[in-house]
């Protein structure tokens, strides 16, 4: 397949704030394209080898996490995040940048980070004894208007019950509203429904944890 040829000296940037920078790409056959990204000019995916993308570091970590309770089903644990751009709670899984000094600087950024990321979402502690994995090393979000790319981790974590759960550890303008946690029949049943139990519509990312989980490719 022939690859489209992009004129990098006519990256145009249109927006550049701390969090989210837009740009026009101009190619060499005249098509131009746009593309919003938290990347800067010289570190976007459009300007880099195929060779390159393959070693590049996701932006962000997404996961299914699961827990095992004593005589019980496992469960998928969902929480209540509010979406600033949909201006609603929706059902979500943990996730978050991977930005923090402290991942980068480790020989494990990725899992560094969905470690503290579960820790400050859902106030789970990942022990020694406990699984974390990549499942998926990076998955794009909407590659037709951004860059952006999340990892998407398993984590199974064994707990005598749920009271540990909290979202105390919300930083910055997280703001969330309590969990969901399901066992496989009532996955199922969002993955049909589509719509959580207020009848609102959830993410894509959220969708593949309830597959992944309810698929039992984690086990």
């Amino acid at each position: 397949m022939e690859i489209p040829v992009l004129k990098k000296s006519e990256v145009k940037t249109l927006l550049d704030t701390r969090y989210m920078k837009a740009f026009e790409l101009v190619y060499e056959d005249g098509t131009r394209y746009y593309d919003a990204s938290r990347r800067g000019r010289e570190d976007l995916l459009a300007m880099k080898s195929p060779e390159e993308l393959k070693q590049e570091l996701p932006d962000a970590v997404s996961c299914v996490l699961i827990v095992r309770l004593p005589g019980e089903e496992p469960k998928l644990v969902l929480f209540y995040e509010y979406r600033y751009p949909l201006g609603q709670y929706v059902l979500s899984i943990p996730a978050g940048l991977v930005d923090h000094p402290e991942d980068l600087d480790g020989q494990d950024p990725l899992t560094a980070a969905m470690i503290r990321e579960i820790r400050e979402e859902t106030g789970i502690l990942v022990k020694d004894t406990d699984r974390i994995f990549p499942a998926n090393p990076a998955l794009y979000i909407s590659p037709g208007f951004m860059d952006e790319s999340t990892a998407l981790f398993c984590a199974v974590v064994d707990l005598p019950d749920l009271s540990s759960l909290s979202q105390a550890g919300a930083e910055g303008s997280e703001r969330f509203g309590g969990f969901e946690t399901v066992d496989r029949a009532r996955a199922l049943e969002l993955l049909r429904t589509g719509r959580d139990p207020y009848g609102r519509y959830y993410p894509l990312i959220t969708n593949t944890a309830l597959l992944y989980f309810v698929s039992d490719l984690w086990r």
